[in-house]
């Protein structure tokens, strides 16, 4: 048994990750190679080695001949006979050849061989473990600024952080440890690339994963997410338990779990609201934490009118429209908001044959008059006459 070999291969596959039979395979090819160099392009040598032992043979198949006029194919009757006394004219005779005879240039091949198999398993192991992170969160260490991208440690290899994926206003200082989500994970000849984000919505999924013991479960699902990275994230949870509170348990106790969410975004502010089927309660909640008099969704045009109260339009729209703008993303609905007083000017209450009155406007008749317009969403008539002053999304 070739011990110490042995040994050597067992070292490599527990450092470098690399399978033993993998290495045995690049050992054959480079006796294989090895056999090239120094007989020629010649069909009769085989390299045989065997996994358990690691031990291995180079033989060459000659032909029993009256006289070896090359010595490399054919092997004289007599020095056949010496070998095993049965062999006959055209028998073949399998000579193990010493490797030791092999010359310079045909060893110096043969390392050059085992070497580039070595990398060549190395960087496919080094694929393999990070392409099994792909869409998922890692940690990794900030280490340098290129100027077209940020450079990040993430153990074994690098992770990139391109310019796009970077948070706007986010100082990232080298030696900083940062959570990144792995976008994608390219296979490269000098190794795995992997490009990384600080702005992908899924980011924030993931956190949340990691942070909320319900959502990693399955027990809170988390259905949408709307993200403008560094500045606002709006998240729609609905439980598969009715005992247990989606949005509480994303909060957590006295704000526990999401602050420590929105420490590692930097303080970027994040809304949780409750999913629910009926598109015009989803876009009622999406609009949180403006108050709403009534949403009539269309669900084939994935289009929806919202009234809010006078004093509500601005705080539905948002600033610079934040907060329509990603209840829309949300939603996945184009959402047009009027105000009361737009709605009575416009004669949509009594489009939709309702009695509405601006002082009727306390919680309990607000939400009655809501369910009376969101029940039906087929018959909800074009909205392209908006006031300018309306905002749509």
């Amino acid at each position: 048994m070739n011990t110490e070999l042995s040994e050597a291969l067992d070292v490599l596959e527990k450092e470098k990750g690399i399978s033993k039979i993998a290495l045995i395979e690049a050992i054959q090819a480079s006796l294989e190679t090895a056999c090239k160099n120094h007989f020629g392009n010649i069909d009769n040598v085989h390299v045989t080695v065997d996994p358990d032992t690691c031990d291995f043979h180079v033989i060459c198949e000659k032909v029993v001949v009256d006289d070896a006029y090359d010595p490399d194919q054919e092997i004289s009757l007599a020095d056949a006979r010496m070998i095993d006394p049965g062999y006959v004219l055209g028998s073949i005779v399998p000579v193990e050849i010493d490797s030791k005879s092999f010359g310079r240039i045909a060893t110096q091949n043969a390392k050059g061989v085992i070497v580039q198999k070595i990398r060549e398993e190395e960087r496919k192991v080094l694929y393999n473990e990070y392409y099994s992170m792909e869409k998922e969160v890692v940690t990794g260490t900030v280490e340098r600024d290129t100027g077209r991208s940020i450079i990040v440690n993430l153990g074994k290899v690098d992770g990139y952080l391109s310019e796009n994926e970077q948070v706007k206003g986010e100082k990232l200082v080298p030696n900083e440890r940062i959570k990144v989500y792995v976008v994608e994970v390219k296979d490269n000849p000098r190794g795995p690339r992997v490009m990384i984000s600080r702005t992908h919505p899924e980011l924030v999924k993931r956190l949340f994963e990691e942070e909320v013991s319900e959502v990693r479960e399955g027990i809170v699902e988390i259905k949408s997410i709307a993200r403008e990275a560094g500045s606002r994230t709006k998240m729609a949870v609905m439980s598969n338990d009715p005992e247990v509170d989606p949005v509480g348990a994303c909060v957590g106790l006295n704000g526990t779990r999401v602050n420590t969410i929105v420490d590692e975004l930097r303080g970027e502010k994040i809304d949780i609201i409750s999913y629910d089927e009926n598109p015009a309660y989803l876009i009622e909640n999406a609009l949180s934490p403006a108050k709403v008099i009534a949403v009539i969704a269309d669900q084939d045009n994935k289009e929806a009118m919202v009234i809010v109260p006078d004093n509500q339009l601005s705080l539905a729209i948002g600033k610079e429209g934040q907060n329509a703008r990603l209840a829309a993303k949300l939603t996945n609905y184009k959402i047009d908001i009027k105000s009361e007083s737009q709605a009575q000017e416009q004669g949509i209450f009594d489009e939709m044959g309702i009695d509405y009155q601006s002082e009727n406007t306390d919680a309990e008749e607000s939400e009655e008059l809501f369910e009376d317009l969101s029940t039906d969403t087929e018959n909800t008539e074009d909205s392209s006459e908006a006031t300018e002053s309306s905002e749509e999304v």
